[in-house]
Parts: structure tokens; sequence; C-alpha cells
């Protein structure tokens, strides 16, 4: 009976299946290398913890048989991915940010590759609550403490009545039933706000303090989460306020999840991030990114 493989690491698995077909069949060895060589890919591939941003396309398919830790907190894998992530990291510093791009004309982005860690940017108006950049694993965000469970919020990029989209990635985890609200804004405080509310399994759009439509939404604790929120004019005196949500690394859904028809002129503000953290965990904030959209949009 042969001995059971090696399961510690990529390279010694490779390891023993060459040395045991040169041992017993030299004519098997190419046949069992590239068989190693498959399932050690295969094995590093499997250590990526996050999916990769779309636009940097598929990852090299030849990578070397070490095992490295992942920049940019992917987990581990070669060296060879390794080092085509920490590329692609640096060309999306001076380009465009880590979430999709919604359509539209950009006026404001911040992923808060440049911050420094401790601080708030300074163009942040912070509601209530501390916020603080903080990084782990390679990555920047903006996050707010877990205790106390209040209300948290900051105001950041232009301010305007309607034509806005907003979209920022958020990220919570949930702690037994208690789980946290996630939230992104338009129009200021009393404007417009997006809510994830997992605790109720739904999506709800409010218009200050009042809560004027909800739909059903799942959400997957430990994980990031886009919300996507627009205020648009699409008559002469009829607006649209319409949002959306996904998990971070699947698609966007084709069209906006809520909506609401609004017939009083909205009120002038800026975006806004918010949290509620009742599962007693922080909350983070990355990858804000603030559009025009058209009337027709």
């Amino acid at each position: 009976m042969s001995a059971r493989p090696p399961t510690s690491t990529v390279a010694s698995l490779t390891e023993w299946f060459i040395h045991r077909d040169v041992k017993h069949d030299s004519n098997k060895f190419w046949r069992r290398a590239g068989l190693a060589w498959m399932i050690s890919a295969s094995v590093v591939l499997s250590a990526v913890t996050k999916p990769f941003p779309p636009h940097w396309g598929q990852p090299p398919k030849a990578q070397t048989t070490d095992y490295v830790r992942l920049p940019g907190g992917y987990g581990h894998g070669s060296s060879t991915l390794a080092a085509w992530i920490a590329a692609h990291l640096e060309e999306d510093k001076t380009s465009a940010p880590k979430s999709p791009m919604p359509a539209g004309n950009r006026v404001y982005a911040n992923s808060f590759d440049h911050a420094e860690v401790g601080k708030v940017p300074e163009e942040f108006l912070v509601l209530n609550g501390t916020f603080a950049v903080q990084a782990s694993e390679g990555n920047k965000y903006l996050e707010m403490p877990g205790a106390p469970a209040d209300d948290y919020a900051v105001l950041f990029g232009p301010t305007e009545r309607a034509g806005l989209r907003v979209t920022a990635r958020i990220y919570g985890t949930g702690k037994g039933r208690r789980q946290p609200v996630l939230a992104v804004g338009l129009n200021g405080l009393g404007g417009y706000e997006l809510q994830l509310a997992p605790a109720k399994r739904a999506l709800e759009l409010f218009k200050g303090e009042e809560r004027i439509a909800t739909v059903p939404c799942s959400w997957e604790s430990g994980t990031w989460t886009l919300l996507r929120l627009q205020v648009r004019k699409v008559g002469e005196a009829h607006w649209k306020v319409e949002g959306k949500a996904w998990k971070h690394g699947t698609p966007e859904p084709d069209s906006w999840m809520i909506s609401y028809d609004e017939k009083n002129q909205p009120p002038s503000g800026r975006p806004l991030i918010s949290g509620h953290p009742f599962s007693g965990t922080p909350i983070r904030f990355d990858d804000l990114v603030v559009c025009k959209v058209e009337k027709e949009g």
C-alpha cells in the first residue's frame, strides 16, 4: 500500500507525486508531474478569499507552486498571483476605484487608498459617531465603531437636489440574531436613504424618518455589499428615487430593486453613508462614488 500524499503545502504535494513516480515508473513521470501541476494550481486558487475586481480580467493561468500571502487581503496563493494582484492594485491607485463604476459622469470618488490611518478625510462632515480610516491586509476603508448601538452618519461629495447617483461598498457582520443596518443617502440628513436591514430581510427606502418603500432582500454576514441610490428628475414636477443592493463580486442587478415617485421638490444636500451597529461589531465603508445622471437615466 502506498503512502498517502501530504496535504500541508502545494509544493510538498507536487514533490510527492514526482518522487513516487521516478521510483516506480519513469514513464509516468511527466503525466504525474502534469497532474500535480494541475492540482497545485487548483489548490493555490482555492485559497483566494474574495473575488477579483471584474476590470482586472482573468488571473494568470501559469503559476509557480510556491505559497505566499497575497496582497490586498486576497488570502494565499502563488508568487505569480501575488505579483499580478500587486500590479493591478498599483494601477487602481491612480485610475478607477476598486468597485464597479456606475454609468454617468463621475463627480466624486474616494477609495481611501491615500487617506491617513486613524483620521477622517478633511472633506467629510461627521454627523454622529466616531469614524476613522483603518487598514487591514493592504486595504484601507472608513470604519465606524460597533458600540454604542446608535445611528452614525457622514456627509461627503457635492450638494445637489437631483441628478446624482451614489454608490458605496459596505462591510458588516451579524452576531446571533443581532444584525447591523447599512445605508447610503442623498440630499442630506433629511433627504433619501437606502437602508439594507438584514434583521428584516429587507431593502428599505426612507425620506427623512419616514419609510416610503420596502422590498425583500437577502444579505450575507461578513461580506462586502454594494448599495446604490439615485434621485433624478423625470418631469416638470416629478422625481424618481431608485435603489439597489448586491453582494460584491456578484453581478449587479439589471434593474432597480426599489423605487419611489416623488411629487415634491427634493431638499438640497450632500450624499451620505450611514450605519446602525446593532450587532456590536464595526461597519466599514469603501469605494465611495458619486455620479451625475441624466433625466432619462
